[in-house]
């Protein structure tokens, strides 16, 4: 099995609802995020992907939530724009980019601060 992981980060405003603390007020972060594909095998030249194409997709995903409002966004309209569902959110529409036979997205962290991420890993 093989990992690789990407790192980039985008910037939004949010409010917790029913979170009761200070979070429920609108506030926003510059989030960083950490995807990670694996698969089993590499292909015809030693990879299990180009990176190029693990950072496309993931930049138009970033590209719909970066400087949004996520209450306003219909995911977040129905789930909380929690650091957990974020990491949902980007794990889920990344699979529908990449995943395949051979490649799957593992996981993906959303990191609100330095010392604070939530992690979805699918079902």
């Amino acid at each position: 099995m093989y990992e690789l992981k990407i790192i980039t980060e985008f910037s939004a405003a949010h409010h917790l609802r029913e979170f009761r603390g200070k979070c429920e007020a609108l506030h926003g972060h510059n989030w960083k995020v950490e995807v990670v594909v694996s698969g089993n095998g590499l292909d015809d030249s030693g990879v299990v992907l180009d990176f190029a194409e693990v950072k496309a997709a993931t930049k138009e995903i970033m590209a719909e939530i970066d400087h949004k409002y996520l209450n306003e966004l219909p995911f977040f309209t129905r789930n909380n724009p929690s650091s957990e569902n974020i990491a949902r959110y980007i794990f889920e529409r990344l699979v529908e980019k990449i995943n395949d036979d051979r490649v799957q997205v593992t996981r993906v962290s959303a990191w609100e601060s330095q010392d604070a991420c939530a992690t979805y890993l699918g079902e």
